[in-house]
Parts: C-alpha cells; sequence; structure tokens
C-alpha cells in the first residue's frame, strides 16, 4: 500500500507513467468509465476547497466509483475533540482510498501512519500540495512537450504558497531548470528553498517588478495573495494588489509563453487575460482531473 504525501514519493520514472496514463484517460475516457466500480473515495476537508475536493470527487465519480466524506471540519467530529488519527482509522472502515486536506503541517502523514488505506495529502496548511504539483507538471509536460529546459518565473505569494513550495521541490528533479521568483520582500521564497536551490547549483534570480523578467520567461505561474495565511489585516491589503497581470503585461512576453494558475484568483489575472490563448489555467483545472483519476487507480493498484 502506498500514500502520496509530497509529489517526491515518486520518482521521475514513476511520474512518467502516471502522467502517460492520465493523457490516455483524456484521449479514451471511455476505457475508465467503469474502472471503479465498487470502490469509494472518502474526502476528508478540515479546510475550505472547490477546485481540489471536487476535481478528485469528478476524479472517481468518473472512474465508476462513490465519494463519502464531509467539506469542512465543523461538520465533522473534529468539532467534538476527534484526533486525526482516530479518524482515518474510522474513514479506513468506510472507504477504500482517502484524500485529506488540513490546515496543520503534517497532519495527513500523521493520517497515512495510522490507516489501513492509501492516503492523499490534498493539501496541508502553507507545507505541501502534492496533487496540485502533479497536475502543474502534466499541464506543462503536455503542452510545452516537456519537463525541463525552460525558464520558469512565479510570481505572488511565495512564502506561504504550498503550491509553489511543492513545484519547486518537484521540479528541481529535472534538467536544465532556471527559476525566477517574483514577490514583494514580505512574501520572498522562504530560505530553505534558496538555500536547497545554491546546494544543487540550480539557477535563480529573485526581482520585484514582473515586467522586467516578462521576456525571458517560458512559463508564469501566478500566485494569489493568500488572505488565510497572514495574522493581520493590514498586512494583506497592503500586499494583495501587489500583483496584476493584464494584457500590456503579456504583449511583453514570449508569443509561446504559458501563463499558469493554481486557482482560485482573486485579481492578479485580469480577466481580459482569459482570452489570451496563452493562459491555460482553465485547461489546467481539466488536466486536475485526470491525474486524479490516474492517481487512484495507481495507489489502488488498479492502472494496469
Amino acid at each position: 500500500m502506498r500514500h502520496l504525501m509530497s509529489p517526491l514519493d515518486f520518482t521521475t520514472q514513476e511520474l512518467d507513467r502516471l502522467f502517460d496514463l492520465a493523457n490516455d484517460i483524456e484521449r479514451n475516457p471511455q476505457n475508465y468509465a467503469h474502472a471503479c466500480e465498487g470502490n469509494i473515495l472518502a474526502t476528508c476537508f478540515y479546510e475550505p476547497s472547490t477546485r481540489t475536493r471536487l476535481s478528485f470527487e469528478s476524479a472517481m465519480t468518473r472512474l465508476g466509483g462513490r465519494v463519502i466524506g464531509f467539506a469542512d471540519a465543523a461538520s465533522s467530529s473534529a468539532s467534538k475533540g476527534e484526533s486525526v488519527s482516530d479518524t482515518i482509522r474510522i474513514i479506513s472502515c468506510y472507504a477504500d482510498i482517502c484524500a485529506m486536506r488540513h490546515p496543520k503541517e503534517g497532519a495527513p502523514m500523521v493520517a497515512s501512519e495510522k490507516s489501513s488505506i492509501p492516503v492523499i495529502n490534498a493539501g496541508d496548511g502553507g507545507h505541501q500540495h502534492p496533487t496540485q504539483t502533479l497536475t502543474d507538471l502534466l499541464t506543462i509536460r503536455s503542452l510545452k512537450g516537456r519537463l525541463g529546459n525552460f525558464t520558469i518565473g512565479l510570481c505572488g505569494d511565495l512564502k506561504f504558497g504550498r503550491t509553489v513550495h511543492s513545484l519547486i521541490n518537484a521540479l528541481v528533479r529535472y534538467d536544465n531548470i532556471r527559476f525566477v521568483f517574483i514577490s514583494p520582500e514580505e512574501l520572498r521564497v522562504p530560505d530553505y528553498i534558496t538555500d536547497m536551490l545554491r546546494e544543487q547549483e540550480i539557477p535563480y534570480e529573485e526581482v520585484i517588478r514582473l515586467e522586467q523578467i516578462m521576456p525571458e520567461l517560458d512559463l508564469l505561474y501566478m500566485t494569489r495573495v493568500q488572505k488565510e495565511r497572514f495574522f493581520n489585516e493590514e498586512d494583506y491589503v497592503r500586499l494583495k494588489d501587489f500583483y496584476i497581470l493584464n494584457v500590456s503585461k503579456m504583449a511583453l512576453a514570449k508569443k509561446d509563453m504559458l501563463v499558469l494558475h493554481p486557482l482560485p484568483r482573486v485579481n492578479e489575472i485580469s480577466v481580459e487575460v482569459d482570452d489570451d490563448p496563452r493562459a491555460v489555467y482553465f485547461k489546467q483545472a481539466q488536466y486536475g482531473v485526470y491525474v486524479r483519476m490516474a492517481l487512484i487507480l495507481t495507489l489502488l493498484g488498479k492502472d494496469r
């Protein structure tokens, strides 16, 4: 039995097989419509989510399985004080696989140690968001044709953004990648990440202005400033509109640059950018369903 706590839980070869399966699901969905008949996915979300929770539910439903679960901690026994360890022991009696979102870092890992079914980390605090990273990697590979040999700019909240941290850690395993971190001083990427990049001699640059770097990027990964991660309202209000991607900034970019975003967006990408063919964040959301379908099949041993 395997769990998914981090994108690094899979080797790059295993990821290639996972992405090949996801691409085959995209091309031939009818072949997988009954693959998980009789199986149940439990979605245990202690924190609000739209995309991640619904994409897991869509993935299992498209595979012919069923879904049970809760959408916030208040509607679970956590509101009565039940521990994550006890909850997963109970869930293991009801379901065949579990996707867990939790505001505390490491909670899904604790669950995996007590679980008798595969557990997928669907996001834990500001730490990891592995299935979003798998979605990002699949999107890049499918639309760029490769994972490696590009310059990627990551823009916005690089301090608290778990999607950013997960993606960087996953991408360092591929060849010839240059990172550009675009953020205000207060939201810079944590030191442990830049220390890791220096140790591995992976090139990176930190800038404040998006415009100055746009012409050099092959990929731009936008993120929102997350209100829920701030300790005070004043800092959030001061930084929330620091970056807004609009048509004039897009005019500076390469004709084949791609714009990704884990969503939800607030106003960091102007709606006028949505019509640009380089804006692929809604297509990225669709890839999220395919990769979660492939992941469920893989962890349940049905990938062959």
